[in-house]
C-alpha cells in the first residue's frame, strides 16, 4: 500500500511540473498604510474579532506581503494641524518602513517628490527646490541628492525598502513650479526625462554602495494612459527601471472594466517584457454611508458588483486580482485600506475621506466576508509550493509517523527574523499558515490538522533571508 503511494505521489510531482510550468511564481499583495501612524496616534484602536490589533499584524496575518509608504519631502502644512504633528516625512517613514519588516512585509517607498500630494492634476517641486526649479542640472543634482541620502539614511537602520517609486501618479511629469503646474496639463519630455533619469541614477547608486537590490518602479494614473505614457519614457531614453506601476479605481477610471484593464497589462507585458506590472493603486467602497463630516471621494460602483457592501467589495477586489494574474501581472496594492474615521483633521475636513473603502467596519474591526479577504484567497495561475523544485540545502523536514505533527529544520540564516510558512496540497489548496520566528537556527514543530494521506508540499519564504519549497509525504494510520 505504501508503495503504490509513493509511486503514485511521484507520478503528481511529475504531472505538477509539466502542467504548471509557466504559471507565476511570485505576487505582491499590498495596502497602502501611510496612514497608519497618524490614525494610531489620533486614537484608533483597530480590532480583529472584536479583539484589538496591531493594524500592521493584521495585515500581515490576512496575507499581506507587501506595505506601500508615501513620503512627503517637508509637509509643514501638517504643522496647523491635529496638535502639529507631521507624518509621511521621514520621521515617519522611518518608524512605518520598521513596523512593516517586524511582519516581515516587503516595502514599496513612493517618493512624491512633493511637500503635499501629487497626483496626475498637481506635481508641484518641493519648496526648497523651488529657487533651482527652472535650473535643470541644479534640479537634478537636489533630486539625486534628496533620494540617494534618504535611501543610505534608512539603510544605515537597516531599514532600506524593497522597492522604489519615482513620483506619484506622474502622468504630467515631476517637479513642476507652481505656475507651470497651474498653467494646466503639459507634458515636457525632455525636462522629464532628465529628471527620471537622474532620480534612478541615485537609487542604483545606493545598489552600489550597499550590495542590495532596490527595485525602481514608475508610477502613473490609468490603464489607458499607460501605452503612451510608457513610449515617451522610451522614446526619451527612460529606460532603466524595474517596475510599470499603475492607478487603477472603477471609480475613477471607468468605463474600463477590470478586463480592459487586464488587457492592457497583457499588453505592456508583451511591450516591455522585462518590467514588471502592478496595480500600484486600487479600492472599492463597502458602503454609501460615511461616519464622520470630512466628503468621501469615493461614490461610484460597478455593475454587476452592487450595492456597494462588504461581499461585493470582496468579489470586486478577488476578480480583480485574478484577471491581473491571468494578464501576467506582478501584484495587486490596495490604497488606504486602514484609513478611518478618527478625531484627526486633514486639508479638508475631520475625519476621512476613504472610511467607507477600508476594510474595517465603523467601530474599526475587520469587515466580516469584505476586502481583506483578497489577500488569502487561493487564486488560480499562482505557482503553490507544490509546483516548486526541492532546495534541499534550505530545510529538512520530519513528518511524525502518525502524521499529526511536522519538524521544520533549517540552518542558520534561512530565516532573518521571521518567515512564513505554508503547506498546500496537490491542487495547491492551502492547508495550513505559520509563521516561524529567528535568525539562528530553526527546528519548530509543527502541529497538522487531519488531512488524508497523500503528497503535500511546504513552502518556506523569508523576504528578508530566503525562500524554498520541499515536498513531502503523509501516510499517518
Amino acid at each position: 500500500m505504501k508503495t503504490s503511494l509513493v509511486k503514485l505521489a511521484l507520478f503528481f510531482a511529475l504531472m505538477l511540473t509539466g502542467v504548471y510550468g509557466k504559471a507565476q511564481s511570485d505576487f505582491y499583495l499590498g495596502a497602502d498604510l501611510s496612514y497608519v501612524n497618524e490614525m494610531d496616534d489620533c486614537g484608533v484602536r483597530y480590532k480583529e474579532d472584536g479583539t484589538e490589533k496591531d493594524p500592521y499584524a493584521i495585515f500581515a496575518d490576512a496575507g499581506a506581503n507587501l506595505v506601500r509608504l508615501r513620503l512627503w519631502h517637508t509637509p509643514s502644512w501638517h504643522d496647523g494641524l491635529n496638535d502639529g504633528n507631521r507624518y509621511s516625512d521621514f520621521a515617519d517613514i522611518k518608524r512605518s518602513i520598521a513596523r512593516a519588516k517586524e511582519q516581515g512585509m516587503d516595502v514599496l517607498l513612493d517618493f512624491h517628490l512633493s511637500d503635499t500630494w501629487a497626483d496626475p492634476g498637481r506635481q508641484i517641486v518641493p519648496a526648497a527646490w523651488a529657487g533651482v526649479v527652472n535650473d535643470l542640472p541644479k534640479l537634478q543634482d537636489s533630486l539625486y541628492n534628496y533620494v540617494y541620502s534618504t535611501l543610505m539614511a534608512l539603510d544605515t537602520d537597516s531599514l532600506l525598502p524593497d522597492m522604489v517609486q519615482i513620483g506619484n501618479e506622474t502622468n504630467k511629469g515631476i517637479m513642476q513650479s507652481e505656475a507651470a503646474d497651474a498653467a494646466g496639463w503639459a507634458l515636457d519630455w525632455p525636462r522629464n526625462a532628465a529628471l527620471f533619469n537622474r532620480g534612478i541614477k541615485a537609487v542604483r547608486d545606493v545598489e552600489s554602495a550597499t550590495g542590495k537590490d532596490v527595485k525602481v518602479a514608475i508610477h502613473v494614473a490609468g490603464p489607458n494612459s499607460a501605452g503612451w505614457i510608457f513610449d515617451g519614457f522610451q522614446e526619451y531614453g527612460v529606460t532603466d527601471f524595474d517596475v510599470i506601476g499603475l492607478s487603477y479605481y472603477w471609480a475613477w477610471h471607468q468605463p474600463t472594466t477590470m478586463q480592459g484593464a487586464g488587457d492592457i497589462v497583457s499588453q505592456l507585458k508583451a511591450d516591455y517584457p522585462a518590467k514588471e506590472v502592478l496595480i500600484f493603486e486600487t479600492g472599492y467602497i463597502w458602503t454609501n454611508e460615511s461616519n464622520d463630516t470630512a466628503g468621501n471621494i469615493i461614490s461610484s460602483v460597478q455593475s454587476g458588483y452592487a450595492p456597494a457592501s462588504p461581499a461585493n467589495q470582496r468579489r470586486w477586489l478577488i476578480d480583480l486580482t485574478q484577471e491581473m494574474i491571468s494578464q501576467g501581472a506582478a501584484g495587486v496594492i490596495y490604497w488606504e485600506p486602514a484609513w478611518v474615521s478618527s478625531t484627526c483633521r486633514t486639508q479638508w475636513g475631520q475625519g476621512s475621506h476613504q472610511e467607507h473603502a477600508t476594510f474595517f467596519d465603523f467601530d474599526n474591526n475587520v469587515l466580516v466576508n469584505g476586502g481583506m479577504d483578497f489577500y488569502s484567497h487561493e487564486y488560480d495561475g499562482l505557482v503553490s509550493a507544490a509546483e516548486l523544485p526541492d532546495q534541499d540545502a534550505l530545510f529538512r523536514v520530519l513528518v511524525r509517523p502518525d502524521g499529526r505533527e511536522l519538524t521544520i529544520i533549517a540552518s542558520v540564516g534561512t530565516v532573518a527574523k521571521q518567515g512564513r510558512v505554508r503547506i498546500v496540497d496537490l491542487s495547491g489548496r492551502t492547508v495550513l499558515k505559520h509563521k516561524l520566528i529567528g535568525s539562528g537556527e530553526i527546528r519548530e514543530s509543527i502541529a497538522l490538522p487531519e488531512l488524508p494521506n497523500g503528497i503535500y508540499a511546504i513552502e518556506l519564504h523569508s523576504r528578508r533571508g530566503r525562500s524554498g519549497a520541499r515536498k513531502f509525504l503523509l501516510h499517518g494510520d
